[in-house]
């Protein structure tokens, strides 16, 4: 895969040094939106990289470029068209969460992709998260699924910023479709809807700012026998978890959603029908519990790239696809809970 990265931002930054151990990939080109300080950075990434072409030019970088494929890793509201000119012109896509501001710009993208034969994937590292491919392996030993809760709770390095007035960070304001939703609850969406598929409602009960953007709030998705409550927060801390309970057992990761990096399922034993004693004397039943832990990564990055470039390599639509298809659910919940809490986000 020969990659260019579209933006110079953190989130770039993190890319360009997690697919260093990544085989087959190539650090192709750069781009910077013209303005002196970006273009500097930029110029600085492909000395350190050693990356050979440098563009303040998209449409030239995707005429010209040797790169097949663009990492766009720029604000929340230039997804959709920085996405969909890198398709036109035949690119495979790497797009940042969230995939896109809007679901029918999703289904667009989706059915360009297929129509022009290329790739298009949303960077959300949790789908690449070993924690995550075993969760779906054991979903099914807990029963009838009762309840879901979620928290991402992560006090912004911005909210200060935000709070304090004057110019309001991107990751604050709604006309670049920011928020708490989309910026730190997709992930838990994206655990709920690997997990149990698309929910047949979300609602959201959101804590706004006096621009109107969602510092934190909950979300309320609702399935069949059962809910899920996601919490994210970007106005406070609390330890973050996930947590998954069916009448036959429970799954547990106490960490951020992002980096899950451990597991615990409990379960009743399916060949021990005794009851047993807990240390408070009460008697439950008899359970197994697994304790999984995920091997050591170079970058909580690193595997989503790996994934992209075999994905590409070998042509694996198939799997691909399938997580276009989530990606393209996702963004349905988010759209579906955003609009119905009455935020806004500008058509751009």
């Amino acid at each position: 895969m020969k990659l260019a990265f579209i933006g110079t931002g953190k989130i770039v930054s993190d890319a360009l040094g997690a697919v260093e151990p990544v085989e087959n990939l190539e650090r192709t080109a750069i781009f910077a939106r013209p303005r002196s300080k970006a273009q500097a950075q930029a110029q600085a990434f492909a000395d350190q990289y050693q990356i050979p072409e440098v563009y303040t030019d998209y449409t030239q970088l995707l005429e010209e470029s040797t790169a097949d494929t663009v990492y766009i890793g720029l604000i929340n509201s230039a997804h959709y068209p920085y996405a969909k000119q890198a398709l036109e012109y035949g690119k495979n896509v790497i797009l940042e969460k969230p995939f896109t501001g809007f679901y029918d710009q999703a289904v667009e993208l989706r059915d360009l992709a297929k129509e022009k034969g290329r790739f298009i994937f949303e960077a959300v590292t949790i789908l690449h998260n070993e924690v995550f491919t075993e969760m779906k392996k054991n979903v099914a030993k807990l029963g009838n699924i009762k309840m879901a809760l979620c928290n991402y709770s992560q006090y912004s390095s911005r909210y200060d910023a935000y709070k304090a007035g004057g110019k309001v960070p991107h990751a604050f304001d709604p006309a670049f479709y920011g928020g708490a939703l989309y910026d730190i609850n997709v992930y838990n969406v994206h655990y709920c809807v690997g997990l149990f598929g698309e929910p047949n409602d979300a609602t959201y009960y959101p804590n706004l700012g006096p621009n109107g953007v969602d510092t934190s709030g909950i979300l309320v998705l609702s399935y069949d026998g059962f809910s899920a409550v996601c919490t994210g927060a970007k106005d406070s801390d609390s330890p973050c978890y996930l947590s998954f309970q069916g009448d036959q057992g429970f799954m547990h990761v106490a960490s951020k959603p992002n980096i899950a990096s451990e597991l615990t399922t409990t379960y009743v034993d399916p060949n021990n029908h005794a009851t047993v004693r807990d240390a408070a004397g009460a008697e439950v039943r008899a359970t197994i519990t697994e304790d999984f832990k995920a091997g050591a990564v170079y970058h909580r990055m690193t595997q989503e790239f790996s994934d992209f470039s075999r994905m590409i390599d070998e042509q694996d639509f198939a799997a691909a696809y399938q997580l276009l298809d989530e990606s393209v659910a996702v963004v349905g919940v988010l759209e579906k809970a955003r609009v119905k809490a009455g935020i806004e986000f500008p058509r751009n």
